[in-house]
């Protein structure tokens, strides 16, 4: 029997980490001019404006908030079907995401908006969209984890995840210069495979132990489909946080919303269908639905029109919901990788389908369709990559989404053996997918036994 006493190591690494992040913030850290008091009423002057309904804070913070609730509210209730986890799945989505938004604006700073001159970096509203986007890939890494590590080990995947990303996004973004509005790359491509790296690593032969423990009840199913609910409503927003003002941001969210519609219709057909008496699967029906939004992610400000969106969304429906059927169980007993959540069919493989039809759609653009100047507008075309054609965008669109892999690979694998070091206080092969090995006064729920991630 493993020791999950954790009174120690977890209040040392968030003391200790939360104060790192005071000290950060405090040597680096910066209002920027739209935040800045001074700075913003000198902003105005200069760029004649007169009204304060023109700072970027009303126009983002919509989204921010859309976003924001899809992070905390949206994966953290995702998480909660397990009979006996729920206190772990949104306690716990509650903590890592907490400190990964702090640390992702450091890191994120330190690669977008360093000052050269100050060595500052300067924050506003679009800063905190993008921090959320940064740590969803660590809590898509979570849910490949679920139940089967402790909070330290959590914030120690956090630190890692966040710091890889914001790597990857800085290659992807910025010197491969693609596009990547809702990120099927740069978040769930590399977040799916992140996380199921590290489940690999952290294989468990014997968490069988634990298979009464695994599946859901009655309630706690209803309690995942708030948190698919919520994501569903707002994952228009989330494709659409960070496009450019006017007619991308528009389309992203006119293309998501389509998609999503799209792949309910075929998760739901799928999974009669897969039944002998044609009944439902809510496993499929939380998670599959929401395929759609992650494959849309790249290609959502493009001019991929309303009929391909619904292709998109009809196709990965029915894609996901095959791999809860038949990939899950089969990666779990020939690849001896144990994926709780089944992240692989919902972000990993749409987040790597998504940026593959970015990169086509990219390829395929015209100027006949957007125009010279929509082209340069959509795809950035400024600078140094002013002389780029929309070919040579796709095809850096696709090695973008390679990168994104392979950085979800064998960051996955590193950060893996080092949390099966002895030192973490993990929980015991029998013990998994249990609140009681980390959360006071848990009620012992139903022990129905109800559906497992497959």
């Amino acid at each position: 029997m493993k020791n999950t006493n954790i009174r120690i190591s977890l209040p040392a690494v968030c003391f200790v980490w939360q104060i790192a992040m005071i000290v950060l913030f405090g040597v680096f850290i910066r209002y920027d001019e739209e935040s800045d008091v001074r700075k913003w009423i000198e902003f105005k002057v200069s760029h004649n404006i007169t009204s304060d309904i023109e700072n970027d804070f009303y126009f983002r913070y919509p989204s921010f908030q859309d976003v924001h609730v899809m992070i905390f509210v949206g994966f953290g209730f995702l998480m909660t079907f397990l009979k006996r986890y729920s206190f772990g799945g949104v306690g716990f989505n509650f903590l890592i995401a907490s400190f990964g938004v702090q640390w992702a604006l450091l890191m994120q700073g330190w690669f977008h908006a360093l000052d050269p001159d100050t060595g500052k970096i300067s924050i506003g509203v679009e800063s905190l969209i993008n921090a959320d986007f940064c740590v969803a890939s660590s809590l898509i890494a979570y849910g490949a984890l679920l139940g089967k590590v402790s909070p330290v080990q959590l914030m120690v995947v956090t630190l890692f995840g966040v710091t890889l990303f914001a790597v990857e996004e800085y290659i992807i973004l910025s010197l491969l210069h693609c596009r990547d509005a809702g990120g099927s790359m740069v978040i769930h491509a590399f977040g799916g495979y992140y996380g199921l790296a590290i489940s690999w690593v952290l294989y468990r032969p014997n968490l069988n132990q634990s298979k009464r423990l695994s599946g859901s009840t009655y309630h706690s199913d209803v309690f995942a489909m708030i948190g698919t609910l919520f994501l569903w409503m707002f994952w228009p927003s989330f494709n659409s946080a960070i496009t450019d003002h006017g007619s991308g941001q528009h389309r992203a969210a006119i293309n998501t919303y389509i998609a999503l519609a799209s792949s309910v219709l075929t998760t739901v057909a799928i999974s009669s269908m897969s039944d002998k008496r044609g009944k439902l699967d809510m496993v499929h029906i939380q998670n599959a639905t929401l395929a759609g939004g992650v494959a849309m992610g790249t290609a959502a400000e493009f001019m991929i029109t309303p009929y391909g969106s619904l292709i998109v969304g009809f196709c990965c429906g029915i894609i996901s919901t095959f791999g809860y059927l038949f990939v899950t169980p089969m990666m779990e007993k020939y690849l001896k990788l144990q994926d709780t959540c089944g992240i692989h069919n919902l972000h990993a493989v749409p987040g790597m389908l998504g940026g593959f039809i970015g990169a086509i759609v990219a390829a395929a653009a015209t100027e006949e369709v957007y125009g010279r100047e929509g082209l340069i507008e959509t795809f950035d075309f400024e600078g140094d990559f002013a002389s780029r054609t929309v070919l040579t965008q796709g095809g850096f669109q696709a090695a973008g989404t390679c990168v994104s892999i392979a950085f979800g690979v064998v960051g996955g694998v590193v950060v893996g053996l080092i949390l099966r070091l002895p030192i973490w206080g993990d929980p015991s092969d029998d013990n998994c997918y249990d609140d009681e090995a980390y959360w006071e006064q848990v009620v012992n729920p139903s022990s129905t036994m109800g559906s497992q991630r497959h």
